[in-house]
């Protein structure tokens, strides 16, 4: 599994960590700071998924007219990590 770490910008998270295993399904998503429930949910809900499924369904989600959330934050650390394979 490969791990990945991203700063967020933007957004009230201060950092995003997760799994990627030889599939590109992910694991053990963590948000550090941020809407914590909220981003709990975000984790359980995305475990085991392809990123790239996950990435197009999140990627734009706005907060509070901030032009991304953390979960628009998270389609681009999946983009980032799937593009460095």
């Amino acid at each position: 599994m490969r791990e990945i770490n991203f700063k967020p910008t933007g957004v009230c998270s201060t950092n995003i960590t997760f799994q990627l295993d030889d599939e590109n399904r992910i694991h053990n998503l963590v948000f550090t700071n941020g809407c914590n429930g909220n981003l709990k949910a975000i984790g359980k809900l995305v475990e085991g998924r392809p990123a790239s499924e996950v990435s197009d369904i999140i990627r734009g989600n706005d907060c509070k007219g901030r032009g991304t959330s953390c979960a628009d934050q998270l389609s681009k650390a999946l983009d980032q990590a799937l593009a460095s394979i």
